[in-house]
């Protein structure tokens, strides 16, 4: 195996996937929020930098290949289960987040039936797309739960009345729940926006994966 400082980024990344459901383990909100976030991103921007430095330094080896994606599968799927189970459970939120890892399970398993030939099936642009998209959408929704939790605080102690007479500028706004409200709102409505964009790239990914590797499965059923 060699240990190249893409590869090394590499695998920092896929243990760096685990750690964002760790952080709501060991830490309140919405430091657990601040923290899934700043590890989340952090680890997105290692998907960029270790290609760019594995094609720059000509160190793209078979590991670092084998890797890579699961990492980055790593990462969307268990930042997809916790913000689901910080959320509501709307269906807006849980259909696109469904498509996105059923589409991760289906083609992890193609690729195993697949074998050696799994390997000449080439990565598309919609592939790459859809992995930024990802990356983009779940990292906007962290940021939405961040100012949920700063509402709640605000909120705290405060009855319906209040509430409404801040927002609607009745009275002083000196905890600054307007803009909270507003930064929740908007990373909310972003986020499940590009989430959704992310999984129909994902669907049409996926269909293409499958249509590329047909031959092959009919060829040896």
């Amino acid at each position: 195996m060699t240990w190249t400082l893409p590869n090394t980024l590499t695998l920092l990344r896929l243990l760096a996937a685990p750690g964002v459901a760790i952080m709501f383990l060991y830490f309140a909100r919405p430091i657990a929020d601040w923290c899934a976030l700043i590890l989340f991103v952090g680890a997105a921007l290692t998907d960029w930098l270790d290609g760019y430095l594995a094609r720059s330094w000509k160190q793209e080896t078979k590991l670092g290949a084998m890797l890579d994606p699961i990492a980055d599968k790593a990462m969307v799927v268990i930042a997809l289960m916790v913000i689901v189970g910080y959320s509501s459970y709307s269906p807006w939120l849980v259909l696109p987040a469904t498509v996105i890892l059923f589409r991760e399970v289906f083609v992890s398993g193609l690729r195993e039936y697949l074998g050696d030939v799994a390997g000449t099936l080439k990565v598309t642009k919609i592939a790459k797309w859809k992995t930024t998209v990802q990356m983009v959408a779940i990292a906007v929704l962290f940021l939405q739960g961040v100012f949920e939790h700063y509402v709640g605080m605000s909120v705290f102690g405060m009855d319906s009345a209040m509430v409404e007479d801040i927002l609607d500028g009745k009275t002083d706004d000196v905890l600054g729940l307007r803009w909270k409200v507003a930064g929740m709102q908007y990373a909310g409505d972003v986020g499940l926006v590009l989430l959704w964009i992310a999984a129909a790239l994902t669907a049409i990914s996926g269909f293409d994966y499958l249509r590329k590797a047909w031959p092959h499965v009919r060829e040896h059923p």
